[in-house]
């Protein structure tokens, strides 16, 4: 039995209830570590244009995977995939670009508060790290971690049985190439371990930590586009699809459920006004590729309905496997194509550069309602001195609340090959 001070909420694990701590849910649901919705029913008579504005969100195991590890990117909206002046952080965000980062070696370490509104010990730390080797060729690596603080166990007359701190981790290394002046490939490697209840026995139920290993594929392709007036502005084109995996469970092989598999599609432009003045444009499009859940049908008595055994729905059945749910994502959504088109998160960001010295960023990140509807602003700033640079961020969002929400976020990045030389 688990309490800390007062209260319990049942939450369902492997379609099963447990019952953890009023405190423990606000941390897991309101950091969206476990967004849990309601199994969507219909009378048989229903059509897609109704089903497309009806709420329907799509759900992974390990978010924590999604989350913005650096605040440069943070403060351009969640923007990243065909950053200019790659740096450590790339090797999340697109490996590939890593050929192109201007120095030789660094390494990035950044921290984010989480839910700073109702607690004070959950946070997402993030360190990254890369080397060139030659011209081009990229090796890197990277740690996230989550934590989501200390819970007090109880036995069922109240009596402390021990402290437990749910984390979750990932480690991952990559590699990039450059095929030529503009285009150059990377891939990822990934473990994932999950930790949220440890190995206990909750309600009859046996959980452990939950594991899988993913991978990502990455391309970048850079250009240089003619002005008018005969100046120079270069375009950055991205793509990454994230995690690629196995599904994980935290009880039986049985009860296996998605990690974040997720397609991100970016471009970049970049135009020097001058010696000391340039400005970078970016926009992301941002799709998880997992089956999106079908809407359960009822027959007139209000009992499920089953034909030949088999349970009625509109859309597709999301019980399959990692590769038919990449590729069933784009078109399994049971309102159409409207609810197919709410699947795709945007991202936009604006940064400017002086002297490559001092950074200015805004940017906007936008989610269908129907999907979620996070819609937030970002700002940032940037300072580079020698071989320090120090990132800022923070979120103010519209109308939902969010863990992020007017929490400023810092990253550190060292150039490790400068300080060598020295």
């Amino acid at each position: 039995m688990l309490t800390k001070k007062k209260g319990f909420n049942p939450i369902h694990l492997s379609g099963n209830p447990i019952f953890v701590p009023l405190n423990f849910m606000n941390k897991l649901l309101l950091s969206g570590l476990f967004l849990c919705g309601t199994v969507m029913t219909a009378h048989a008579q229903i059509s897609s244009k109704t089903l497309s504005g009806q709420l329907n969100t799509v759900t992974t195991m390990v978010p924590f995977l999604t989350i913005t590890p650096d605040s440069r990117s943070a403060g351009l909206g969640d923007a990243g995939v065909a950053l200019f002046s790659p740096d450590a952080n790339s090797v999340s965000w697109n490996m590939a670009n890593l050929v192109n980062a201007e120095k030789k070696t660094g390494f990035s370490l950044s921290y984010a508060p989480w839910l700073r509104q109702l607690v004070t010990d959950v946070g997402f730390s993030y360190l990254s790290g890369y080397t060139k080797m030659g011209k081009n060729s990229a090796i890197g690596g990277a740690i996230r971690y989550f934590s989501l603080g200390n819970i007090n166990f109880t036995d069922f007359e109240g009596n402390p049985t021990g402290n437990f701190n749910p984390n979750e981790f990932s480690l991952e290394t990559g590699y990039s190439t450059r095929f030529n002046k503009k285009l150059s490939m990377g891939v990822n490697l990934r473990y994932i371990y999950s930790n949220i209840a440890g190995n206990r026995v909750l309600n009859g139920i046996s959980t452990k930590p939950g594991m899988s290993g993913a991978g990502d594929v990455n391309l970048l392709y850079k250009t240089r586009v003619k002005m008018k007036g005969g100046k120079e502005s270069q375009l950055n084109l991205g793509m990454n699809i994230q995690n690629i995996g196995a599904k994980m469970t935290y009880t039986g092989k049985e009860q296996r459920d998605f990690i974040p598999t997720n397609l991100k599609l970016g471009a970049g432009w970049k135009y020097e006004i001058d010696k000391y003045n340039k400005v970078g444009l970016y926009f992301d499009l941002n799709k998880l590729l997992v089956p999106t859940r079908p809407y359960y049908l009822l027959n007139w008595k209000g009992d499920d309905s089953v034909i030949n055994g088999v349970r009625q729905y509109v859309g597709e059945d999301n019980n399959v496997g990692v590769v038919t749910g990449m590729i069933q994502s784009f078109y399994d959504a049971p309102g159409g194509i409207k609810e197919e088109l709410n699947e795709w998160t945007q991202s936009f960001g604006a940064e400017y550069w002086y002297n490559n010295q001092f950074a200015a960023r805004a940017g906007y990140f936008n989610e269908a309602k129907t999907k979620g509807g996070r819609q937030y602003v970002t700002f940032g700033l940037g300072i580079k001195y020698e071989k320090i640079a120090v990132d800022v961020a923070m979120l103010v969002p519209f109308a939902k609340r969010h863990p992020l929400q007017n929490q400023l976020r810092f990253s550190l990045l060292f150039d490790l090959g400068a300080l060598s030389d020295e």
